[in-house]
């Protein structure tokens, strides 16, 4: 039986008419080019977690991805999460799901790669709210609302939750119903637009990153010709997190977390909450770009996932993921992974968070395993101690956070930069010259990367040229080699080349065919 019997509702295949922001006749397309769908997850006596709502109602989740849906939507028991909570997931979708090719073809065009629409997982953003309840048996109203997309978008969508979520749980389905139909309103995302997005008497503004921005730059924000009433609220960011706040026990150790991430290494961070779990692996993630992250990475995984097993067995290598966890359970389930950021409350010492300290593996072995980072990683890069000092400094002087993160940013932007600009330079060079593409022949080859040749070149055009950091850094290129990261960052440049060359070649056909001959 096909898990999606009745997948091809219109809402889906019509999506494709609506890639260009027009209007388009089918319901819910311009919803779908921002939600998949919204659900409501509560707790049942009988049934543990469960899936009360699914909105817009046409639309066909598998049962695997509803039950990854509900665990994934609750925070575990050891969380202890009382009131409201935010964080995010993020789960593989089931084989055999169609999603509109062309309107991710065109948007993946222009939209930087961290910010590209996914093709093979959901996120998951979710509100959750316990408080106290006579009225229901157990004691607590339990109840969470999920945004789902396929959108890196953790800012906006969380501010939106934090719009709806409240009066939501007030009103239940009729404020749902509204806003999403709000939603099926809003011109689809369109990078380099800035755009506004009324919902609930709130109008968001927000501007699309392109792929044509300067890393790091801050866009010019195009100001609404219309004189909006009321006032739009504008997010500065759609997806950036406050990394600051996310880093900020373990700022001592940050050049071995960007290594980790860079290299693709598996990486298990356990957290006392799912808040701090997402928002650490989403911001070790980030901490790369604008290169790509291509491993696969769960901001909050569970043992209900369905890639539980997967992740877990003992009869091979751990795989390149970077999972976010709260359960205590794991830290004997993970023992054979090499690297183990367990974190804890932030806890000051004097002015400053205390910073957990790098620790042997062989110590992680109980459930009240204290904070640290465990793993028998020696970094390739020495420390940033100047950026260190700034930041601490920054701390000590009550620096707002938002500059804090800007700092830590740059720094990471810059950092990534000098590992991947000597590699664009090489890259660019075996491209065949232009004047070797004819119109008589195929297009030419482009010559295959040799790393001992890219090795030979580092002398004079490496990462000293704009990097004060002193290290191995050749030992650190020479693992990037086997790296996911490597793997796709070649395979996307190759294939950029080679439609460039495609591209070449007709120009150079068009124009050797004379009027007279056509």
């Amino acid at each position: 039986m096909n898990p999606f019997d009745g997948f091809g509702s219109p809402r889906h295949d019509g999506a494709e008419e609506a890639a260009d922001g027009g209007d388009s006749r089918c319901p819910w397309a311009r919803f779908s080019s921002w939600l998949e769908c919204v659900c409501v997850v509560t707790f049942d006596l009988e049934l543990g977690q469960a899936i009360e709502l699914v909105y817009p109602q046409d639309v066909k989740l598998t049962e695997k991805e509803k039950t990854s849906i509900c665990y994934l939507s609750f925070p575990d028991s050891y969380s202890g999460c009382l009131g409201d909570t935010q964080f995010s997931f993020r789960l593989r979708q089931s084989v055999g799901r169609r999603a509109s090719k062309l309107r991710d073809d065109v948007y993946n065009r222009d939209a930087p790669v961290a910010l590209q629409r996914e093709s093979a997982h959901f996120f998951g953003y979710v509100y959750f709210r316990q408080v106290k309840d006579v009225s229901v048996k157990r004691g607590y109203f339990q109840k969470s609302l999920v945004l789902v997309s396929r959108l890196p978008y953790t800012h906006l969508f969380h501010s939106l939750l934090q719009i709806i979520a409240p009066e939501f749980f007030e009103k239940l389905e009729p404020c749902l119903e509204a806003v999403c139909n709000e939603i099926d309103q809003w011109p689809s995302p369109v990078p380099g637009l800035t755009l506004n997005l009324p919902v609930m008497g709130v109008v968001l503004q927000v501007r699309i990153p392109s792929k044509a921005d300067k890393p790091g730059g801050s866009p010019v924000r195009q100001t609404a010709k219309e004189n909006l009433l009321p006032a739009p609220t504008v997010l500065p960011t759609i997806h950036e997190l406050d990394l600051f706040r996310c880093f900020q026990s373990v700022l001592i150790h940050l050049q071995m977390l960007w290594e980790l991430t860079l290299l693709g290494e598996p990486v298990v961070v356990m957290a006392p909450s799912p808040t701090v779990s997402s928002e650490t692996v989403l911001a070790l993630v980030s901490s790369i770009s604008p290169l790509k992250f291509c491993c696969d990475f769960r901001p909050y995984f569970t043992i209900h996932d369905s890639e539980f097993r997967e992740y877990t067995t003992r009869t091979q290598a751990p795989p390149n993921v970077v999972l976010g966890v709260t359960n205590p359970f794991f830290i004997k389930t993970f023992q054979n992974w090499p690297h183990i950021v367990r974190l804890g409350e932030i806890r000051m010492a004097g002015d400053l968070p205390k910073q957990v300290k790098v620790k042997k593996l062989s110590k992680l072995k109980t459930l009240d395993t204290k904070p640290g980072i465990y793993t028998a990683y020696k970094t390739f890069l020495h420390k940033d101690k100047i950026l260190i000092k700034r930041l601490l400094k920054g701390i000590q002087r009550k620096r707002p956070s938002e500059v804090q993160s800007a700092i830590l940013r740059r720094h990471l932007l810059e950092l990534t930069q000098s590992f991947i600009i000597p590699l664009e330079r090489y890259m660019a060079s075996l491209m065949p010259l232009q004047r070797s593409v004819t119109p008589w022949k195929t297009p030419p080859q482009i010559r295959p990367f040799s790393q001992d040749e890219f090795m030979s070149t580092l002398d004079h055009t490496g990462p000293q040229l704009t990097s004060m950091l002193k290290g191995d850094w050749m030992g650190l290129y020479r693992k990037f080699f086997r790296s996911p990261n490597f793997d796709g960052w070649y395979r996307q440049r190759h294939k950029e080349m080679t439609q460039k060359l495609e591209s070449l070649h007709l120009e150079v056909v068009c124009e050797a065919v004379s009027p007279e001959s056509v």
